[in-house]
């Protein structure tokens, strides 16, 4: 009986993904884009405004640990109601908290809460993505639920530094931000809540087939290479956090980089992640991400290798954004095809936090090279990354073909 509905259920119109992941991608934006600006301009250090940049990302890569009490308890839709309620609370002590150096402590502990609550939103959108999209649209639905991220990041905060800049009360972004996080709850009323992990009341019980499921996905090939695939730097998109650092080699205006940041960022982004959702469902969806990464790769060689222009740093630039699109879409897609549906969230979220470490590597490795030798060897480092991460996993996938895990496993150990 249940095989019988699986295979009549509908997907949801993916544009609901977009809408979903909105208010976690708009949030990053305006930390990362508009509150970066206005405390830069209010006399923080550089330092200081990337120490907030990294408290922003960090709860990514930890978010695994609180996944499973999104799996396990409640319901998906109200988990995600009250984390964009939280969501857009903070935005609201943005708001209100005064732009002074004297403040960032206060400023810090914002933008954590501000991030935890955004990964909640996210990992109550991926269960219900789990659940709600056929094997078919896995694809698509990865790209547009991607789109909603990065566009959001762009948008929200492009939006935002426009709103702060151009009204003269740079609360009014916060508040536009919050408001915009708030609307997009709407799209749940679409949507059917999945049904828990497990059938018995006790929550002990529940999380023990919880960890059942998130370890069935560790003793699948599958699982194994979509956990790989992911924490190798391929389609990192790390010097798009540098974009501003670096702009100067390239003599790119202010307005030109808070132009390539926001606006442009998000349209390149929302572009990238839908094309590529939709051909991650008609190929190979590992093969996809693969490709896309070297596309980057590409995009990053060229940029370097090309006129040090604002007009060359405007187009490589915009590429660059829609390579990461590319490589973000096939990423949700692979990670969808390779997860299942039982404990969901938790296991989108195991590779999730995985995913993001190779780009904090990558960042780290990006201002090493560029202070060392420069932005156009930055570039160069990061496309040869990208390169070696799709030759090391193309080896690895291609050395255990056709074994189970402990086939895996027994390989490496034998060897």
């Amino acid at each position: 009986m249940a095989d019988n509905q699986a295979q009549t259920h509908r997907s949801p119109h993916p544009v609901l993904w977009l809408i979903l992941y909105l208010p976690y991608g708009a949030a990053t934006g305006y930390v990362t884009v508009t509150l970066a600006w206005l405390l830069s301009h209010a006399g923080a250090s550089v330092a200081a405004v990337a120490t907030l940049a990294s408290l922003s990302l960090a709860p990514n890569t930890w978010k695994v640990l609180w996944a499973p009490i999104v799996d396990t308890t409640l319901t998906a839709k109200r988990w995600f109601v009250l984390a964009n309620l939280a969501n857009a609370a903070s935005l609201m002590v943005f708001a209100l908290l005064p732009l002074k150096v004297e403040y960032l402590a206060a400023f810090g502990w914002v933008v954590l809460v501000n991030s935890v609550a955004g990964t909640v939103t996210a990992i109550a959108v991926d269960r219900m993505m789990a659940y709600d999209t056929t094997d078919g649209e896995k694809g698509k639905a990865g790209g547009w639920s991607q789109a909603g991220n990065l566009g959001g990041v762009g948008l929200g905060g492009g939006a935002g530094l426009w709103l702060a800049q151009h009204t003269g009360h740079p609360w009014i972004a916060a508040a536009v931000v919050a408001l915009a996080a708030l609307l997009c709850t709407a799209a749940l009323l679409k949507l059917a809540d999945p049904p828990s992990v497990a059938g018995a009341p006790r929550y002990v019980t529940v999380l023990i087939e919880t960890g059942r499921d998130v370890w069935s996905l560790v003793q699948r090939r599958i699982g194994l290479l979509a956990m790989l695939i992911c924490t190798l730097p391929i389609g990192a998109g790390a010097a798009q956090n540098l974009w501003a650092a670096v702009a100067k080699d390239w003599s790119a205006s202010a307005d030109l980089v808070a132009l390539v940041g926001g606006l442009l960022s998000g349209i390149a982004g929302i572009v990238g992640c839908i094309a590529s959702g939709y051909l991650c469902d008609r190929m190979d969806r590992k093969k996809a991400y693969l490709l896309f990464g070297l596309v980057m790769a590409a995009t990053s060689a060229a940029m370097a290798l090309g006129p040090k222009t604002p007009a060359m740093f405007l187009i490589f630039a915009t590429l660059y954004n829609g390579a990461v699109g590319l490589s973000y879409g096939a990423y949700s897609a692979v990670t969808l095809e390779a997860i299942g549906r039982g404990a969901a969230g938790t296991k989108f979220n195991l590779i999730s936090s995985l995913s993001n470490v190779p780009i904090l590597v990558v960042v780290l490795i990006d201002g090493w090279a560029q202070t060392r030798w420069g932005s156009g060897a930055m570039l160069l480092v990061e496309s040869a990354l990208g390169v070696a991460g799709v030759g090391i996993y193309i080896v690895l996938a291609w050395g255990t073909r056709g074994l189970t895990w402990r086939g895996v496993f027994g390989r490496f150990a034998a060897a």
